[in-house]
């Protein structure tokens, strides 16, 4: 049976203790968002697991709860700082700023992941995090609500893309708006894909002229005069 969040893996640090992950790197638009969080170990909205094994309606439910008993901070690094630094050091610089937007500094940090961004703070990365442990399991419900509100804003600027509910990433109906709408100012140019797709729409268009008619006619020969010649032949004349 899959492992359920708990605090199990909290009970060897001190007290404050964050939890941080993110939302947002895989997409093709739109900024990575990241989440802190410190949880009261006596009083936590029930359900709280990894924000991708959440229904819509459950972690939205859950969030509202989060942010009314915890204390919660978020981070956002922008289409621009990605295509700046990449996406993992964006992805490290949110997860900076969401603990910075705390308005307080943690005992201890525990980070989804396998690598902890280059602070000074005591702080532990945890792969699969998000499924094990509680604090970083409230950090993503946090970061995948804020980050899927900002998509459904962005879809309202740019109609067409699907972010209200593909939230940037590459489903097939994102490429295809990519391919007939082209590209906007929250496509981030780094990635692979959406470097293809300008690279292409860059490229010059052939355009062929469309001939209405064709006559047909028959070339003209010039004429050659054809002269007689006349051959004679000489018989071989019999031996004498």
């Amino acid at each position: 049976m899959p492992r359920r969040c708990s605090f199990k893996l909290e009970l060897d640090f001190p007290q404050p203790l964050a939890g941080v992950d993110e939302a947002g790197c895989a997409p093709l638009a739109g900024p990575v968002v990241a989440a802190a969080c410190i949880l009261d170990r006596e009083k936590f909205p029930r359900g709280i697991d990894d924000s991708k094994n959440l229904p819509i309606e459950k972690r939205e439910a859950i969030y509202g709860r989060l942010v009314k008993c915890s204390a919660w901070g978020v981070g956002i690094a922008t289409v621009e700082e990605i295509d700046q630094i990449n996406i993992y050091w964006a992805r490290m610089l949110a997860m900076t700023r969401a603990v910075e937007a705390l308005g307080l500094e943690p005992a201890w940090v525990l980070v989804d992941g396998n690598a902890t961004p280059r602070w000074q703070r005591p702080s532990k990365a945890i792969v699969d995090g998000d499924a094990k442990c509680r604090s970083i399991a409230a950090a993503s419900i946090i970061a995948k609500v804020t980050r899927d509100r900002m998509m459904a804003e962005y879809a309202v600027e740019y109609p067409g893309y699907g972010w209200e509910h593909n939230r940037g990433y590459p489903t097939p109906d994102h490429r295809r708006a990519i391919n007939d709408l082209g590209l906007t100012p929250l496509h981030r140019r780094s990635f692979g894909l959406v470097r293809a797709i300008q690279e292409r729409q860059a490229q010059p268009e052939l355009v062929f002229e469309e001939i209405e008619s064709f006559e047909s006619h028959t070339p003209e020969i010039e004429s050659v005069e054809v002269v007689e010649t006349q051959h004679l032949v000489e018989q071989p004349r019999s031996a004498a």
